[in-house]
Order: C-alpha cells, then sequence, then structure tokens
C-alpha cells in the first residue's frame, strides 16, 4: 500500500453546518433531494481516497430535468458547481472535497434548495487490522491476520504485494492482489524462491479505508506430500532423496542410495530394523527441528541458524527435520515430517527454499521475528 501525503481536512464545524437556502432565484416547486449519502473509493492509501459516489433519493416530478452536485474545500469556502446529472448518483474522481450537497432543477431552469450536506470526515476512518503472518507454501502464500477492532463496520478487506528489493525501502511498486471478508487470504501463481511483501487494510461501508495491518515479507517454496523412499539394501536405488538439483531445477528427486550427490539416504539398523537419515552429500547437515512431534509440515518455523550435523537421526512418525546444505558457497535450507515408518521404508512430506541463505520454510510466526521492513 503506497503511501503520501495526507489530505487536509478542516476539523471545525464538521457536523451541523448551514448551507445557503436557495440557490437561484427562480422558483421551483421541486423538494430538495433527500438523504445524501457517499461512498469512497478505496486507493491503497487510507489519506488519498480515489474518488467518491454521491447517492440520494429521486425527485419523483415530471418537471424534473437534472440534478446539480455542489462542492466546497472547506468549512468556510462557498459551494461551487462540481458537476450536473440526470441520475441519482455521482461519482467524483480523485481527491474528494469536504463537503458535497445536491439540487433539483426543473425543466424551466428553477432550482431547488439543498438537500442535506455529507462531509467527508477523516476521523471516521477504520481501524486497522493487526497481526498479519503468512505461511511460506508452494508458489503461493497464505495470509492470515487480527480483525479490525471496528468489525461492525466492515465491508471487506483489500490485499496489497510488492516487490521486494534490498535497500533501506525494500517494498515499493504495491498492488492490490484482491479483497476479502474473511481475516485469510491465498495470494497464488507465485514464483518459488522470490520474496514478496504483503500488507492488508479494512475498508468499512462508507469506503473508508484503514492504515496497513503491517507489512510481511515472505519466500514461496516448492514442497510435496507423501514421498516414499526405501532402505538402502531394501532397494538400494530408491533409498535416497535431493531436494533439489540447481543445475537442472529438478525438486524433490528419489535416487539410488548410493550416490554421493544426494542428501540423505535411509539406513536400517539391523539389530532392531529402526531406520535413520544419513547425510549423504559433503554439504549436507541435518537436526532434529523439535523434541516432540509437529502437526504438519506447516508447523516447521524457520530453519534455526545453528545446531546442524552430520551425524544419523532416526526417523520417527509425527517428527520434523531440517537440514542445510552448502555448495559452491550457497546454502539452502529443507525440511521434512515424518508420516510413516516401516521396517524397508520411510515416509515424509517435505519442503525446500530455493533462494539461497533464506531460512524461511513454512513459518505461522508474529511479525517481531521477521526481518524489519520499512513502513510504506
Amino acid at each position: 500500500m503506497p503511501r503520501s501525503s495526507r489530505y487536509i481536512l478542516a476539523v471545525a464545524l464538521l457536523f451541523g453546518i448551514a448551507c445557503q437556502n436557495s440557490t437561484t432565484n427562480i422558483s421551483t416547486s421541486l423538494s430538495p433531494p433527500q438523504n445524501l449519502g457517499y461512498q469512497l473509493d478505496a486507493s491503497g492509501d487510507p489519506n488519498t481516497p480515489a474518488g467518491i459516489l454521491l447517492v440520494w433519493d429521486d425527485v419523483v416530478s415530471s418537471d424534473l430535468a437534472s440534478y446539480r452536485v455542489y462542492s466546497r474545500a472547506s468549512t468556510s469556502g462557498s459551494f461551487l458547481l462540481r458537476g450536473e446529472t440526470s441520475s441519482n448518483t455521482f461519482h467524483d474522481n480523485g481527491v474528494p472535497h469536504l463537503q458535497y450537497a445536491v439540487t433539483a432543477a426543473d425543466v424551466n431552469g428553477g432550482e431547488s434548495d439543498f438537500s442535506n450536506t455529507v462531509t467527508v470526515n477523516e476521523y471516521l476512518q477504520t481501524g486497522a487490522p493487526g497481526a498479519l503472518v503468512g505461511i511460506s507454501l508452494d508458489s503461493a502464500i497464505h495470509l492470515d491476520w487480527h480483525d479490525t477492532p471496528n468489525l461492525s463496520r466492515l465491508k471487506w478487506y483489500r490485499v496489497y504485494s510488492s516487490d521486494y528489493v534490498s535497500g533501506s525501502n525494500p517494498c515499493m511498486n504495491w498492488v492490490l492482489e484482491g479483497t476479502t471478508v474473511s481475516h485469510e487470504f491465498l495470494s497464488a501463481q507465485l514464483p518459488n524462491g522470490v520474496t514478496r511483501c504483503f500488507d492488508v487494510s479494512a475498508v468499512d461501508t462508507l469506503g473508508y479505508e484503514s492504515l496497513g495491518a503491517g507489512v510481511w515479507t515472505d519466500t514461496p517454496r516448492p514442497d510435496a506430500r507423501n514421498v516414499l523412499v526405501w532402505a538402502v539394501g531394501v532397494n538400494t536405488p530408491a533409498a535416497g532423496f535431493r531436494f533439489w538439483n540447481d543445475a537442472n531445477g529438478g525438486l524433490g528427486l528419489v535416487q539410488a542410495g548410493n550416490r554421493t550427490d544426494i542428501d540423505f539416504s535411509m539406513f536400517v539398523d539391523p539389530g532392531d530394523s529402526t531406520l535413520w537419515f544419513v547425510p549423504a552429500f559433503t554439504g549436507d547437515s541435518l537436526l532434529l527441528y523439535s523434541n516432540s512431534p509437529v502437526a504438519d509440515l506447516t508447523s516447521i518455523d524457520l530453519a534455526p541458524a545453528t545446531g546442524y550435523s552430520r551425524d544419523t537421526i532416526q526417523a520417527v512418525p509425527g517428527y520434523g527435520y531440517v537440514f542445510k546444505r552448502v555448495e559452491s558457497g550457497l546454502v539452502h535450507y529443507a525440511a521434512l515430517r515424518v508420516t510413516a515408518v516401516s521396517r524397508q521404508y520411510v515416509i515424509f512430506d517435505w519442503s525446500v527454499q530455493t533462494d539461497p541463505g533464506n531460512p524461511d520454510l513454512t513459518p505461522r510466526r508474529s511479525a517481531t521475528s521477521r526481518q524489519a521492513v520499512a513502513s510504506r
């Protein structure tokens, strides 16, 4: 969501302002339009709406020729003609004026008194949603946030995204991803390994847009479910696994367990038939993600910075594991969660981050644990 300078609204006498009682010296029998209301067009900047839609009740008369829309930029200024329409709606493009009123004009040129006056009051701006977080997925990011505190006024949420470029202002070129009435949103068809910025605002029934929830950055990465790898000696040609081959873009490759370029092979302990992860490639190391089972692959948080080793680790159903692969000076992180273990093979879900050095795997965490990103 881009930010620009605020449009200035007079704050004195915003309500109960007396308008001139007539607009012309030519008398008319037409009654003034009733129930003038408005709705703002959200722009991505809560302080600079893209326009305003005015709506009022039709004046039912055969003498009606048109409606005239007046506006002024301050409470002390004169109302000036903004436009004329035969409809009982009027769209004013651009940053709205402070106040609007409407008259009815008859076929003889006569003009009614003003309708009620509406004031575009920035202090009616709705409350911002909070605690925006994301889950990294394969070619997608699942976003979630806390509802606006003014939920009874909510019309919908607007979700924005932007390119991410390292520097003092890394999130630029904001675009609208979409709208939703829910406090969650799936941003899909994203390139894996490319970091993107996200933010969300709330729009109320009058069109007032809130401030953003706070910028969240995330990086999609490939994953897959229920991959089966055999133990060496049981089915050696399918006893190894490589998360990603960056030379040819291969992902999730089940390969021979005696190769030296795979990430790990599976070893079966002849004493008790337990299965163990064995790091294979010289740059590979791994660790147990936690000392208790994880609910899902998406429960695995940021890849830890330390604690990796080339020791074998037993494959246990429900537990998560993180791999660190170093090749040609580049670090890539991967994760897996074991779903089943037999005496001959293991089944697991996995994910890998193709962006070098990026520990983002499948996070759901507070924004304070993420890299600080400048406000838009």
